[in-house]
């Protein structure tokens, strides 16, 4: 067993014993942020045929050559091709046919005029200009080339790939399954959100803020209950998410004291725990372990602390299951833009919002301190590292940092 390691360590080692996503295939249609499980290529050209831009007229460019405003050029109108249709023929030298935006280009026409730039009758049209080979006109392949990589494994499903999967004939893709997270709330002072709120008790706020955590990776939650300060109660619960779930985040009872009993409730359901509390502000309380392949996270009971753990090595835990192609999203430098005024003994892990200035990023650190705030994490998208040791930090110095939930300025 890790005894307060950091959390870079004892993520590594749970995700070195944590499963590998597990795959299938989903209608497009309800594929949406979904993560692929294949590289996805090609199978068309996109356009499938050469096309125009707008309506007007397409012909040979060779017969616009001298075409000005002091020599028109008129061409007989050969054909009208709406989108959707197909050339009954090629055009022939002196021909036109009308057309219209995303018809395909006749054979023998090599040019596309827009109707402003000609004078037309139902039989003719008049051309003021010579026309270059190719203009006016959309290729074959130009926005894809059969065989083209259009998104590799890992990438999520967003607006742009479900188009274009669609414009391939898909109608199913192969993506990572959405794995399922069992979430526990310990604590005898605790009240599920919409019953009266008794003296002495508060609301369960961890759940939710955990359940928008995992579902943002794309993680499926289940509630699996409210438990008391005791073992057994803290056990049943945790025996069902072992059975149900593939991962189990269990929130309270991680600390020292009279009525700490989620480690040893967790081992009585059957899990073995391999890591016990990190080097760590907040969030350092825990215990992380395992039953079979199934990862069991118990969090401090305090929400502050409880998203900080989560973010430190739950996440990245979450991210593999999920099909994420990193563990961690990639990290990069900002530069504080208000003070930090407190020194961090130990690694912190400081919850910030990002804004980007003049071609830099910058964090606003979170300035709640208390371990049970949560209104500090309110529209944080980003998470900085500052190292054991560090004094006050002064508005400006870089940090460290990485995205958790893709809020920003």
């Amino acid at each position: 067993m890790l005894k307060n390691p950091s959390f870079e360590e004892a993520a590594a080692l749970m995700l070195a014993r944590s499963p590998a996503p597990g795959r299938e295939a989903v209608p497009l249609a309800k594929a949406a942020g979904r993560i692929l499980a294949e590289d996805v290529r090609a199978d068309l050209d996109i356009p499938p045929f050469d096309r125009s831009p707008f309506d007007g007229y397409a012909f040979r460019a060779a017969d616009s050559a001298g075409a000005s405003n002091h020599n028109p050029l008129t061409l007989r109108v050969a054909a009208e091709i709406t989108a959707g249709a197909s050339p009954l023929r090629a055009l022939g030298p002196g021909e036109a046919a009308k057309i219209f935006t995303g018809a395909p280009i006749p054979p023998g026409a090599d040019a596309v005029v827009m109707f402003e730039a000609t004078e037309f009758t139902a039989s003719t049209v008049t051309l003021f200009e010579p026309a270059r080979t190719g203009q006016n006109i959309v290729p074959l392949g130009e926005d894809v080339r059969a065989g083209a990589l259009i998104a590799p494994l890992g990438a999520r499903l967003d607006p742009g790939l479900a188009g274009a999967l669609a414009a391939q004939g898909r109608t199913e893709v192969l993506v990572f399954r959405r794995p399922k997270v069992g979430l526990i709330s310990t604590g005898s002072e605790l009240a599920a959100p919409g019953a009266p709120l008794a003296p002495g008790l508060i609301y369960d706020s961890n759940r939710f803020a955990l359940a928008a955590a995992c579902e943002a990776l794309g993680a499926e939650t289940i509630h699996l209950g409210l438990a008391g300060d005791g073992i057994k109660e803290i056990a049943a619960l945790a025996a069902r998410g072992f059975s149900e779930c593939d991962l189990v985040i269990s929130t309270g009872g991680v600390s020292v004291g009279d009525h700490d009993f989620t480690p040893a409730a967790l081992a009585a359901a059957g899990a073995e725990i391999a890591v016990s509390n990190l080097n760590l502000r907040p969030g350092g309380a825990c215990a992380y372990g395992f039953k079979g392949d199934r990862p069991v996270f118990a969090l401090s009971g305090n929400p502050a602390a409880a998203l900080i753990n989560f973010y430190a090595a739950v996440q990245p835990v979450l991210r593999k299951i999920c099909g994420h192609p990193s563990p961690r999203p990639p990290g990069f430098t900002a530069r504080l833009r208000e003070s930090f005024g407190q020194p961090s003994p130990v690694p912190r892990l400081l919850a910030g919002r990002l804004h980007f200035i003049d071609g830099e990023i910058w964090l606003s650190p979170n300035q709640h301190r208390g371990k049970g705030s949560l209104s500090g994490f309110i529209g944080r998208g980003a998470v900085a590292e500052i190292p054991a040791g560090s004094p006050a930090l002064a508005a400006g110095t870089a940090v460290k940092a990485w995205a958790v939930n893709g809020s920003t300025d």
